[in-house]
């Protein structure tokens, strides 16, 4: 959620024009972390100014105000070095206008902007102390206490450079963030930081790079200058400047260009050579040169950050020929299920080899307990591989909802094993809860789909899903690719108990199959179209289903809320006497999971349940199954597999019936209103 573009080129002409048509491209790789308005800052024809453009609303109404708003001759003069930053803004301080748009400014001469993604827990203390100073503050904003900070730093302390200004200020911040600052006393220089929320900085060059790490260099720890600090109450403290001159600048380039994202979609048009910022850092480019400083050294501190080369192609996350992101998706899942499983599985000797867990194997079989942990569609991931790692492992295996886990202070033991799933690997709750499992000593696995990523960084090991890029706020592909991840770490798990062998190779065959079947089922496309058509103008939805498919009822009601606005809920068949049978009659759609697995009877008893109240239920079951279909009048058939492999065939209709209705009510598919792909706020 929120999301931050900005670019700095360096001996690199391009004119003002060009840099705003790149930032608003970058915005736009951005559209689907959920965001309600927009904003750009660049330098103005007076090398002494900042040029602010803000607007609510999509990208889109950004670019036309840009375009009324930049125009002559000075736009498209090409300029040497420039430094332009942008923000796409998910409010959480402030209603959606423009006054509560980023950039936020430090005066109304825009001496400091900055853009920031997070929330500042102690804006309210640092904004109190700025207003005594004679700040006035214009908008409702967290993040305008930055700029002012920065400001009143500045006034005090005229001999620091930009970087040290910054660094001065995110000391006093509390709370999540990633920040990108320019400012007119400081041309050709952009300084970021990150704290919580995610932040990587972009390296394109024309000559090859000297080195692939970037050292990190480090402040004064000194306690006798600690005390003497200024303290009080929200009161910002001096603290000690860095060690290091502002003049090291280890990546100095003659032609170079910068650019600092939210995410790698961002970047990848233009260079696929990125660094992953780390809490605390503070990235500087200063006469193009690239530093990263931490004012304070931890023990488990590397000594430089790498520089990455990303895997990811343009062609990727763009829609080609689907009106939609999400549709793309969807129809990407054969391919995405494969990549998955694609030198993990070794179908000739059906055997598993999952490379960054491997070394860690011994330890999880001697642990007390598995604890499945994520928010929204990864903890239904969780929910659907439970049974099958029970029966794998014959260990406990506990489902949290991260939030829920950190609500309740959960005891967790040393000999615990504690997977964290999700698709960014951002997810602050998710995060949050890790942090708090690894400092009470617990093992931590990663389950992610994000290459660099908080979770994947700070996990001791982990399975990266490769479902390939996920633009679409509503998850699809990234759900199958988890379900199939965690099918796959239970199937490592029993691969030296001879009394499970002949599941283990029922579960490999049916693994083998899975791509041809996802495409039959793809197939159902144009009858969940006409489904959608009944169901769309209904304010509600039930879905019902156990055993393996309950997952798939939760799942596919989420999607139904999440891209609706329709009330949805999904059932456990087994409770519909304990209160959901009082929903059912001739008039509330409901739609049943009924397959022949070892719950069927009692799916059946729960389908005559639903009949005999005048219910008129759509049924998903096995193709053929004619004694199932002829309890209703509509159905969907998918093609049998093994049982605990069910759920990622029966969630495909559920992803195209939220998708159609979505289109026949019309909402925006892939930007659902007050939702962000990437939640890295709680």
């Amino acid at each position: 959620m929120c999301g931050i573009f900005a670019y700095l080129n360096y001996m690199t002409p391009k004119s003002r024009a060009e840099v705003l048509e790149l930032l608003v491209n970058g915005l736009k790789r951005l559209e689907y972390r959920g965001y309600d308005s927009t904003g750009v800052a660049i330098d103005g024809p007076n090398s002494k100014d900042v040029v602010m453009i803000k607007s609510v609303g999509k990208v889109k109404v950004l670019e036309d105000a840009i375009a009324k708003t930049c125009t002559g001759k000075e736009f498209d003069e090409p300029i040497t070095t420039h430094v332009g930053i942008s923000h796409t803004r998910w409010a959480t301080h402030g209603v959606p206008c423009e006054k509560n748009s980023h950039p936020q400014r430090s005066d109304f001469d825009n001496s400091f902007v900055v853009v920031h993604n997070g929330i500042i827990t102690n804006y309210k203390d640092v904004k109190t102390y700025l207003e005594t100073r004679g700040y006035e503050f214009e908008s409702d904003t967290d993040t305008e206490v930055i700029a002012k900070l920065v400001h009143h730093l500045w006034k005090k302390h005229q001999g620091y450079s930009f970087r040290e200004l910054v660094e001065q200020a995110i000391q006093q911040l509390e709370g999540a963030f990633a920040i990108a600052l320019k400012s007119k006393y400081f041309p050709g220089e952009c300084v970021a930081s990150r704290r919580g929320s995610p932040l990587l900085v972009g390296i394109k060059t024309k000559t090859r790079l000297a080195t692939d790490h970037i050292p990190i260099l480090y402040g004064k720890d000194d306690k006798k200058q600690q005390s003497e600090q200024e303290t009080g109450t929200g009161k910002p403290q001096v603290l000690p400047r860095s060690e290091s001159t502002s003049e090291f600048l280890p990546m100095e380039q003659k032609e170079v260009e910068y650019f600092f994202a939210s995410d790698a979609s961002a970047v990848i048009e233009h260079t696929n050579r990125v660094i992953y910022l780390e809490d605390d850092d503070v990235a500087a480019v200063r006469d193009g040169g690239l530093s990263i400083h931490r004012l304070k050294k931890s023990t488990d501190d590397p000594h430089a950050r790498e520089i990455t080369t990303l895997k990811m192609e343009i062609q990727q996350i763009m829609k080609g020929n689907y009106d939609y992101f999400m549709l793309k998706e969807i129809f990407e899942q054969p391919e995405s299920v494969v990549n998955t499983m694609r030198g993990r599985v070794r179908f000739d000797t059906n055997t598993i080899v999952l490379g960054g867990i491997k070394d860690y194997i011994p330890e999880i079989k001697r642990c007390r307990r598995l604890m499945l942990i994520g928010c929204g569609t990864s903890y239904h991931s969780a929910v659907a591989t439970r049974q099958l790692l029970e029966e794998l492992t014959e260990l406990p295996v506990m489902i949290e909802l991260a939030s829920d886990f950190l609500d309740r202070n959960t005891p967790i033991f040393r000999d615990d094993v504690c997977f964290f799933i999700s698709q960014s690997g951002e997810t602050a709750d998710t995060l949050m809860a890790l942090r708090y499992c690894k400092q009470r000593g617990a093992l931590i696995v990663g389950i992610t789909n994000t290459v660099g990523s908080s979770i994947c960084r700070e996990s001791h090991c982990g399975v990266h899903i490769n479902a390939g890029p996920e633009i679409g706020v509503a998850s699809t592909k990234a759900y199958t690719s988890q379900f199939i991840s965690l099918v796959m770490f239970g199937l490592v798990m029993s691969e030296d108990r001879l009394s499970l062998q002949q599941r283990r190779l029922e579960i490999i065959h049916g693994l083998s199959n899975l791509a041809d079947q996802i495409r039959q089922v793809l197939k159902l496309d144009s009858k969940v179209q006409e489904l959608a058509k009944d169901l769309y103008q209904h304010k509600s939805l039930l879905i019902m289903g156990r055993g393996y498919n309950f997952a798939t009822c939760m799942e596919g009601a989420l999607k139904v809320k999440e891209l609706t606005y329709m009330h949805s809920e999904g059932i456990m068949a087994g409770e519909l006497k304990h209160g959901p049978l009082a929903l059912v009659d001739d008039s509330m759609p409901v739609l049943m999971i009924v397959l022949r697995d070892p719950v069927y009877v009692k799916c059946m008893n729960a389908l005559q349940q639903v009949t005999s109240r005048k219910g008129c239920p759509i049924i998903i079951c096995e193709e053929g199954d004619e004694e199932t279909k002829a309890f209703c009048s509509r159905s969907l058939e998918i093609p049998r597999t093994v049982d605990c492999l069910q759920g990622i065939l029966t969630v495909i209709p559920m992803q195209l019936l939220s998708y159609h209705i979505a289109v026949l009510r019309g909402c925006d598919v892939d930007c659902p209103r007050n939702l962000a792909k990437s939640v890295t706020v709680e």
